[in-house]
């Protein structure tokens, strides 16, 4: 059961901390509290989608090279317990939620809308099945700013957005290219695509996500906001990124699982790391300059 609830893609709720830290709020206790609260809330709800998805998608997977072997496709968890369990952590996660907080508890319960939209119809719709896992992530950056009582930024939704349309175009790229002929009989919306069409978009996406990011960290209001304009000296890590997670989806035939290889691929590993602690000593100026 703990298998089925996948918690190695729990680094995806890991969002929720944007806030607090762009917030500049990283060193205050009760914010921080507050969103470790609200991550182990995302935890227990993306759980139950998980178990509910892996349900659904049973029959399918279990024509995958890869997901045949998850317990609910395998046989090792029945339908009837999947589905229990899954209520048992929606009804706890959101009640939770709304418990911590009215407007968090409210996103909490939006996620979930659109988890079951994606489950049931979305992720049948081109375009649309990858958009619905972008605003997935969007959620859960907005729910992160809510649980802290700070304002949502208009630059943190775009990136996020973008980034996570990068990820979502890069994975069906993956099942694409790993299951060939056999993709439309694992997932139909696969017929939809090809591997030019996806590069053009993972191209777009990924040019626009560095534009973006690139003008918040030059923007006058992002130097106001700070108190400095060393904001810059973060870029070349998302640009270091990018370009490892193209050359490992490309070269490696990766992609497939962007949680995964966040915590396998050294070298991403290390940028992203990287990054944040730039970004820590930017913003908060431990050395006083």
């Amino acid at each position: 059961m703990l298998h089925s609830l996948r918690p190695e893609q729990w680094t995806k709720n890991l969002l929720v901390f944007a806030a607090l830290l762009f917030a500049r709020r990283l060193f205050d206790t009760a914010a921080v509290l507050q969103a470790l609260a609200a991550f182990a809330i995302f935890c227990g709800l993306s759980g139950a989608v998980y178990l509910l998805n892996d349900v659904s998608d049973r029959e399918s997977d279990r024509q995958h090279p890869v997901k045949r072997y998850r317990p609910i496709a395998a046989g090792h968890v029945s339908a009837p317990t999947a589905v229990a369990w899954a209520l048992a952590l929606t009804a706890l996660g959101l009640s939770l939620a709304f418990w911590l907080q009215t407007g968090f508890g409210l996103v909490a319960a939006a996620y979930l809308v659109l988890q079951a939209a994606y489950t049931r119809v979305l992720k049948h719709l081109v375009i649309l099945d990858v958009m619905a896992i972008a605003f997935g992530f969007v959620l859960r950056a907005i729910a992160g700013g809510l649980v802290i009582g700070v304002p949502i930024s208009d630059w943190l939704v775009i990136c996020t957005i973008l980034l996570a349309l990068f990820l979502g175009l890069s994975k069906r790229r993956h099942e694409l290219t790993l299951l060939a002929a056999g993709a439309a009989g694992h997932r139909r919306i696969l017929e939809e695509y090809d591997p030019y069409l996806l590069d053009q978009m993972i191209a777009v996406v990924a040019a626009a996500t560095l534009v973006a990011y690139i003008i918040y960290c030059l923007s006058p209001e992002t130097t106001a906001r700070f108190g400095t304009h060393w904001l810059v000296l973060t870029v070349p890590f998302p640009i270091y990124g990018l370009f490892r997670y193209l050359y490992i989806v490309h070269r490696k035939d990766g992609g497939g699982n962007p949680s995964e290889m966040l915590v396998t691929d050294r070298p991403l590993l290390s940028c992203v790391g990287l990054w944040g602690l730039t970004v820590v000593a930017v913003i908060y100026r431990p050395f006083g300059w």
